[in-house]
C-alpha cells in the first residue's frame, strides 16, 4: 500500500497516511479536526549507476581500439 500526504486545511499540518489507492481520507485532522486534502509529493525513486543518462549511452570518445 501506498503512503498519501494530507495537509490540513485549516492548520497546515502535513500528516503522512497508508491507504489503498481508491480510499478517500475520511478522517479529520488529528490536532485541529479540519479538512485533509491531498498533497502531491516528489517520488523516492531515484535512477542512480550508469546507463540512465543520454550521455552514458553512446560516448564517442571511447570506442574500442581497431586494429592496424
Amino acid at each position: 500500500m501506498p503512503i498519501y500526504e494530507y495537509e490540513c486545511q485549516q492548520c497546515g499540518i502535513v500528516v503522512e497516511k497508508w491507504q489503498k489507492r481508491c480510499e478517500d481520507a475520511a478522517e479529520p485532522c488529528p490536532d485541529c479536526s479540519g479538512r485533509l486534502k491531498k498533497v502531491i509529493s516528489g517520488s523516492a525513486f531515484v535512477l542512480k549507476g550508469t546507463g540512465w543518462y543520454v550521455t552514458d549511452y553512446a560516448r564517442k570518445g571511447t570506442s574500442s581500439p581497431s586494429s592496424s
